[in-house]
């Protein structure tokens, strides 16, 4: 039996460039060990570690990596920043510090969807480097870095907590490589990344509607007037073929039994008096749609 948020045994997403995360005199085991499940949660495995100034293999750490252990395991140690970025084609720094007038030269930032499709361009290896807690990267640390990044969080309470920080800024790397690269290796296969619906199923879908409308009380200006509606306000949701599917069923079961209970003379002449079970051809849930006689 699998345990929720047991790790499974697929490859890494192939991305072309993973970014090294890197951490500054880390204080917190927690934190780190949050970090690592953080990394773990999008296919990321590249951990350096700038004088940690916590036992990396201590129990809060080991239980807060959960199944990340590995990443504790394999992470690099490093006395000083130059030897850990030594081997880096760019190095980006983190701030949560907003500054105003001249400074905003200094810190001039980047947001993680701008590092996200950077570094596809970039190619190499690429470091992002975090901030000790409470203190992030000092102004002669962000001065050694060649770009800087933030998080666009909110004014009032700008400062986001370190595991969180790096959750944001991987989640937006994995988000830029499924939208541009499409499934891959590691990434779940069921995600639809087009919000599209086949031309098959929309031309079953209106007709669905359109009946349910006319299968309503009233004359044919109202029932025309609902069916219009409902078109248009399901088709701005922009439904997958999945989710049409789920709505055909629903609006043909309620458009037989109004027709059926109104006692219908049409219905009764061009309809059975049952529905015909269709199955779909990416879910195992049956639809049910008319058949003509």
């Amino acid at each position: 039996m699998k345990i929720m948020g047991e790790r499974r045994d697929v490859p890494l997403p192939q991305r072309g460039w993973d970014p090294i995360i890197i951490l500054v005199k880390s204080q917190h085991p927690g934190n780190l060990g949050a970090v690592c499940r953080a990394m773990m949660n999008y296919g990321f495995t590249k951990l350096r570690l700038i004088e940690p100034q916590c036992d990396i293999n201590c129990d809060e750490a080991r239980n807060r990596a959960k199944h990340a252990g590995s990443i504790l395991d394999e992470a690099g140690i490093f006395s000083t920043w130059e030897e850990a970025v030594e081997d880096c084609n760019l190095v980006i720094g983190t701030s949560g510090k907003r500054e105003y007038g001249t400074k905003t030269v200094f810190r001039h930032f980047l947001n993680p969807w701008d590092v996200a499709e950077l570094g596809p361009e970039n190619g190499g290896k690429i470091a992002i480097v975090f901030g000790e807690e409470g203190m992030g990267l000092s102004t002669p640390e962000l001065t050694k870095c060649d770009l800087l990044m933030t998080l666009p969080t909110w004014e009032g309470y700008p400062i986001a907590n370190l595991s969180h920080a790096v959750n944001t800024t991987l989640y937006e790397i994995h988000r830029h490589h499924i939208l541009v690269q499409g499934s891959s290796l590691g990434v779940a296969d069921h995600l639809q990344l087009d919000r599209t619906i086949s031309p098959e199923i929309r031309k079953l879908l209106r007709q669905a509607i359109r009946e349910f409308g006319y299968s309503l009380t009233g004359d044919d200006s109202r029932k025309e007037t609902y069916s219009t509606l409902l078109t248009r306000v399901i088709m701005r949701g922009m439904p997958l073929d999945t989710e049409a599917h789920r709505l055909l069923g629903a609006f043909v079961e309620a458009t037989t039994a109004m027709q059926k209970q109104g006692g219908d003379v049409d219905w009764q002449k061009k309809r059975r008096k049952r529905l015909n079970v269709i199955e779909e051809s990416s879910i195992n849930i049956p639809f049910q749609i008319y058949e003509e006689e």
